[in-house]
Order: structure tokens, then sequence, then C-alpha cells
């Protein structure tokens, strides 16, 4: 049996020899550094109950929209892969629907992580396809019910030293509380604040999340008094619980600074169900300007997440709901749109705002000329249909020669699959590895001062910018 191209240790690697050879020698220095995870989306409770992963399509097929939208699109119902709102998908009929379909993710970035967990993960030494469909689910499964295959081995075992997740604002978070006071567990896994649905009208839930809101945390305030001072609560509550960042996955980056008075109209006529597209469009700005200025005084980094048209196809979203894989990008703003923040926090001491987009038409133009001004800024790490190997190493050709190294934020891995946050972060290190070892062959950077950059990109970088 000939040896998975997953175990090749040039993978990713530069095709030239010689500036492979440099390639090595930098991804030696970061291979085996611990893994720092500071945006993603792993459940907390898993970790702290120790909760034993599903089957094989469970837990690596049906929840991954990377996965079923390409399956999907080559004319397999969804319901085949997600089952229905009536009836759970048998699991093995998925497994063999995947593998049937497993040449359609060659030279995708999930086919490179899934044949990446396949062979280092579980140890599948055959190809998957429809032919070994039944066999390889066996195998898996048998993994599965191994003893130390649990989050908390594996956490250990992926060498995870920092994971971020992701949180509601009204989390009691007793899941992170119960890790953090745990003796016989090493490692840290930090809450994220994450208020869209309390932040953007438009939600169906938006009113009744305000109630709730107000009720829990308002100081026995109303409206948009209370509702501010509600938001500055939980944020102080996330702090306490080890939080280091607030995280905005917002239509666009807009943002927009109104005066008090003119704010609670808005809130009022939103309150009553009076609001606008506009309206819509204008308090989420606004309440991008309160979140940096709360960020600003409570010292929670702030990440913007635009750019993505949500639920584009309005069947499947009725019949499957969010995540399901026709979340598509469109194009953005940022000059413009984050300039009402940068004019007021842009310089501010210790505020950090990490700029992310699905858009890269913004990395050079934009976000890389933001970075080498304000000190505030931050370069998000290629993200979502970004976060692939071609693209990562656009990404950093766009911005570097503006913006330099130090602007960068680190990789993330945006998951919640857990156990391709290894792939995905080796896959990062190599693209790193590759790109220094191109400047390297050229006499643009020496050798030594590469070895110095790969560390603090993989490892510096996000322990200075999310303030590890």
């Amino acid at each position: 049996m000939s040896q998975s191209i997953a175990a090749n240790p040039d993978r990713l690697l530069p095709a030239d020899p010689g500036t492979r050879s440099i390639a090595r020698e930098l991804l030696g220095r970061v291979q085996d550094l611990p893994i720092i995870s500071p945006h993603g989306h792993v459940d907390a409770a898993v970790i702290e109950h120790n909760t034993p992963f599903p089957d094989p399509a469970a837990l690596l097929v049906s929840p991954d929209h990377y996965v079923t939208r390409l399956i999907h699109a080559s004319g397999v119902p969804l319901d085949r892969l997600r089952g229905s709102t009536t009836a759970e998908p048998d699991s093995r009929t998925v497994w063999h629907e995947f593998c049937k379909a497993w040449p359609l993710f060659e030279g995708t970035a999930s086919g490179y992580w899934l044949r990446t967990q396949f062979d280092s993960v579980f140890g599948l030494r055959q190809e998957i396809s429809a032919a070994t469909a039944d066999a390889s689910y066996d195998a898996i499964s048998a993994r599965l019910l191994e003893p130390g295959f649990r989050p908390r081995q594996l956490f250990k075992d992926f060498n995870i030293e920092v994971l971020a997740t992701t949180d509601d604002p009204l989390d009691d978070l007793a899941s992170h509380r119960a890790i953090a006071q745990d003796p016989t567990f090493h490692g840290r896994v930090l809450p994220t604040f994450r208020p869209d649905a309390y932040l953007n009208i438009a939600h169906p839930d938006w009113s009744a999340n305000v109630d709730r809101l107000i009720a829990a945390a308002g100081d026995g305030g109303s409206g948009y008094a209370g509702y501010l001072t509600a938001l500055e609560n939980r944020r102080r509550y996330f702090v306490d619980h080890g939080a280091v960042s607030a995280d905005h996955g917002v239509r666009t980056p807009a943002t927009l600074k109104l005066d008090a008075g003119d704010a609670a109209k808005l809130f009022d006529r939103a309150r009553s169900g009076g609001a606008t597209a506009q309206d819509r469009d204008d308090f989420e700005a606004h309440m991008m300007h309160q979140m940096a200025r709360m960020s600003v005084e409570d010292g929670l980094v702030m990440t913007i997440h635009p750019g993505s048209f949500r639920n584009h196809h309005g069947p499947t979203f009725e019949n499957f709901g969010a995540d399901t894989g026709h979340d598509i990008p469109f194009a953005v703003n940022y000059t413009e749109a984050i300039r009402p923040v940068l004019q007021d926090f842009g310089t501010a001491k210790d505020f950090h705002l990490v700029l992310f987009t699905l858009d890269e038409t913004v990395f050079s133009r934009e976000l890389a000329p933001l970075a080498g001004f304000y000190p505030s800024v931050y370069l998000g790490a290629p993200w979502w249909f970004l976060d692939a190997p071609d693209a990562m190493l656009r990404f950093r050709s766009a911005v570097t020669e503006t913006a330099g190294f130090s602007r960068s934020s680190g990789f993330i891995d945006d998951t919640r699959a857990f156990c391709s946050i290894p792939a995905r972060h080796d896959a990062s290190r190599r693209i790193e590895a590759s790109f220094l070892a191109r400047l390297v062959a050229e006499h643009r950077v020496s050798e030594d001062r590469a070895h110095e950059l790969i560390v603090d990109l993989v490892d510096g970088s996000p322990r200075r910018v999310f303030k590890l």
C-alpha cells in the first residue's frame, strides 16, 4: 500500500528543491510549538464533560458545511447528508454518500484537512472511496470507541495550549468555570463574547433577546440606557471568566457614531417594530462603535468578521436552518466603513482591533495600509473561504510589503470540528514556512531573521494581539 500524501513531510512546501530545503528548516522551528487558537467554535461543555465523539458521519460530515455544500452542489439533496426536521440521517448512508463524493474534494482545503485527519488522527491507511466506505466507517468507529480518544486527551495530544470558544452574552459560562477550576486539566479554554443576536435588529429574536439581556444585567434600567448597561455588565462578566476578546459577525464593517438621543430613538423604533432596513444598518453600525468604546474601557480585543450574505438560499434556510452551506461572500469597503471607530479609538492605548475579510481584494488595498498606520489595527488571518493554502499565500504576499509581519493576528482556525484543529494549524505553519523560504531564497530576508519571524508569526503574534 502506497503512503498517503497526507503523510508526506513536504506537503504544501515549495516544489523547487532549494527553496523547499529552506522551508523544511523553518517548519522545523515551529512544527512542535503549542497550538494557540484564539477564535473557534468548539463547545466548551464537550471538553468539560469529556464527551465521547459521535459516529464518523455525525463527527466529520453532517455538521460540516464545508463538506456538505460541495456534495450538495453535485446534486445530492441535503436531507441525505443532514437529515430533515422530522428524521435524523442514517449515519452509514451519509458516510457512503461522502465516500462516493470524495473525488470532489481534490484540491480543496476541506480535502486537505480531512485527509490529514484520516492519516494522523484516525490512523486510517486506506484511501477514502466508494469501495472502501464500509471499511473506513468501521475503522474510524473503532478509533472513536477507544478509551483515550476523548476530547481532553486529544486536547493534550494535539498540543493545544489555548482554545477560545464563541459564546452567547447571557451564557453563564459554567463549563468554562469548571474547566478553569479543574486541577487535572492543563490548558486554557477561554470564552468569547459574541453579541450579534443582541445588536442586529433584523435578527428574528432581537427584541426577545434584548428583554432577557436588560432583565438579567440592566441594573434595573430600561430602554437604550439599560441596554448599554447590560452589555457592559455582561462583558465584564466574560472578562472575569477569562475572556480576551469580543467577536462580531456583522454583515458589513460599517461603523457609525450617533449621539445618545438619536441612538435611543432608533432603539425605541426598533423595539416597536417600526425600524426600516436603513435603521437596521444604522443601528448595527452604531453599536459597533459602542462595542469599540467598550473594548477600550474593558480591554477585550475587538474582532470583526464581515462580508457574508447569510442564508443565501431561502428554501434551504427554511428547511435546514442557518450554517448549512449557503452563506456567500460579497465585496466590502473597510477604509470608509471603519473610519468612525478609528477616528475616536484608532490610537487609543491598548485597544486591539482585528479586521478579517472574505473579500481578498481589500488585503493590499485597504487592510494592509490601515494596519500599517493605526496602532490598534491588526490583520486577521485568512478566514472561512480563504483559509486555504493558495489563499493564505496570497494574503501573505498582499499584506507584507505594506504592513510587514508584525501586524498579523496569527492563525485562527475558526472551526467547530475539534479533530481538524491540528491539521489547520499545521497547514498554516507550512504556508508561513513556504512564504518565508522564498524570501530567503531571493535574498530578501536573511535565514536567521526568517527563523525569528516564523516563531513570532506562529506563537508570538497570537499571544501579543489577543493579550494572552
